[in-house]
């Protein structure tokens, strides 16, 4: 027989959803209230098939957003996507190998290039980890990006070369220059060519002013350098796809990926530049995630899985241990308030906030990425957040913000509430989402002004939705909320 889960199991289902996509909506909770946590894990990570994305409606009244080219409707379209999705933690994967494999349309000119990028995570950001790199190495904005299609087998250009083994894959103090030198030989060759001028192979990096943006990958064997190559200690005639399975191969490789997951999915750790000189948060996390690595054929979607359902993930100390990074944040707000009704400027608005607040979605600040953690607040971001949250969140007829003021009335079912009640209430179908003693004082004597509240005709319905609104725009601007 099947129970109702405790109030403890609730908190930690909406640990869960906070982690693994953008925070639950009051029906998302529903779908997953009456499962076992594992049955709930387990049905976030199997997803197959794609979001359906209505791309005529969107070509039809956002023609940004289906060129993609421009910055501003590159970026609203993903907040679409991710507003929308029924598969937030493929998403939310998107967000972290982005954060990764940081690649910028302001050196690639457009941004149609970083949109392909984002969609090849979409399918293989889940799988195995020498199937995403290899795919990356493909990339046709990856290799213009690192200028790999300036690395000749007669003259090699290090950069890719080098940010495959130092950011990529392993991090600083696991390999050696000459690893870095003849890495970049391996992927000597591998460039792009443009289909329009595939005849005459053209390899600008240039834009004239849209001629030399359609790149596609091309593998030139006459471009390689086929001499021997030691790479982390194996000798050969190796190849990208032979860097690629070396470098895999490495326990520091899987390590370095296991930290990043910690960083992004578990708890905020020291940024990136320092992790040569300081130890993990949690070393058997670490070393849990980098079993479930080699257990499993090297598959990201094994180590999720593993990190999601162990004790260290699920520990009360884990909860709200991350500042949500203005991604998370602005899609978890625009999720709660209902979906989006096309034509909208919400998405646009999102997408310049996120950019406010100091994450471009699709260009990042450098190949280092984000570093996120403290980096994401400050007192101009922290404005930024607090406006955006109360400003999506102001009005009663969107449809998820009348379903959360509906849900709210029906938890004591008597026809009126206290304004305690009304403050309790909002923190449950918001999350639950728990707050400080503090904070839960000030919201409480916020709400005190409106006293006992009831909704039996029009004015006092009226007055229970100012008084709603209210307290759920104060909740949002909580130090709480900020958190993951």
């Amino acid at each position: 027989m099947t129970t109702t889960k405790s109030k403890a199991d609730i908190g930690l289902v909406a640990h869960l959803l906070r982690r693994a996509g953008f925070g639950a909506t009051p029906n998302e909770m529903d779908s997953f209230i009456e499962m076992d946590y594992d049955e709930i894990v387990d049905h976030l990570i199997n997803f197959d098939l794609p979001d359906y994305i209505p791309q005529d409606f969107i070509s039809r009244f956002h023609k940004d957003q289906s060129d993609l080219r421009i910055a501003d409707g590159a970026r609203a379209h993903w907040i679409y996507r991710m507003v929308m999705t029924k598969t937030p933690l493929r998403e939310k994967m998107c967000l972290f190998w982005h954060r990764i494999f940081a690649t910028a349309a302001t050196k690639l000119i457009q941004n149609r290039v970083v949109v392909n990028q984002i969609d090849m995570f979409r399918e293989k950001g889940f799988g195995r980890f020498d199937d995403l790199l290899l795919s990356l190495s493909r990339d046709p904005a990856m290799i213009m990006w690192l200028d790999n299609q300036d690395n000749h087998g007669s003259n090699i250009n290090e950069n890719y070369g080098r940010e495959i083994l130092e950011l990529f894959s392993m991090g600083v103090g696991n390999y050696s220059e000459d690893d870095i030198k003849d890495t970049a030989r391996a992927f000597t060759g591998w460039s792009v060519v443009n289909p329009e001028y595939m005849s005459i192979k053209m390899r600008n990096n240039t834009v004239r002013p849209y001629g030399y943006i359609s790149w596609q990958y091309e593998y030139d064997a006459k471009d390689h350098d086929n001499g021997v190559k030691t790479i982390l200690g194996e000798t050969g005639n190796w190849n990208g796809e032979d860097a690629i399975r070396i470098i895999c191969e490495q326990k520091a490789t899987a390590e370095y990926i296991a930290r990043h997951m910690y960083h992004f999915f578990v708890a905020d750790e020291v940024p990136v530049p320092q992790w040569p000189h300081q130890s993990p948060r949690d070393a058997e996390a670490i070393s849990l995630m980098v079993e479930s690595y080699f257990q499993n054929g090297h598959s990201i979607k094994s180590m999720m899985g593993t990190m999601l359902k162990a004790d260290f993930f699920k520990e009360e100390s884990a909860r709200y241990a991350r500042i949500k990074s203005p991604a998370e944040m602005v899609v978890g707000t625009m999720r709660l308030a209902g979906p989006i009704e096309l034509p909208s400027d919400e998405t646009y608005y999102a997408q310049a906030v996120c950019s406010n607040m100091g994450q471009a979605l699709l260009g990042p600040p450098s190949v280092e990425g984000w570093q996120g953690g403290n980096e994401w607040i400050n007192t101009g971001t922290y404005v930024e957040r607090v406006n955006f949250a109360t400003k999506i969140l102001d009005n009663s007829d969107k449809e998820g913000v009348r379903n959360i003021i509906d849900r709210i009335k029906t938890i004591n079912n008597t026809g009126n509430m206290t304004s305690d009640d009304l403050v309790s209430g909002c923190l449950e179908i918001l999350g639950p989402i728990n707050v400080s003693t503090m904070t839960e004082k000030r919201l409480k004597e916020f709400a005190s002004k409106y006293g006992e509240l009831t909704w039996s005709d029009e004015v006092s319905f009226n007055r229970f939705d100012m008084a709603a609104l209210s307290v759920i725009q104060l909740i949002v601007c909580t130090q709480e909320y900020q958190t993951a």
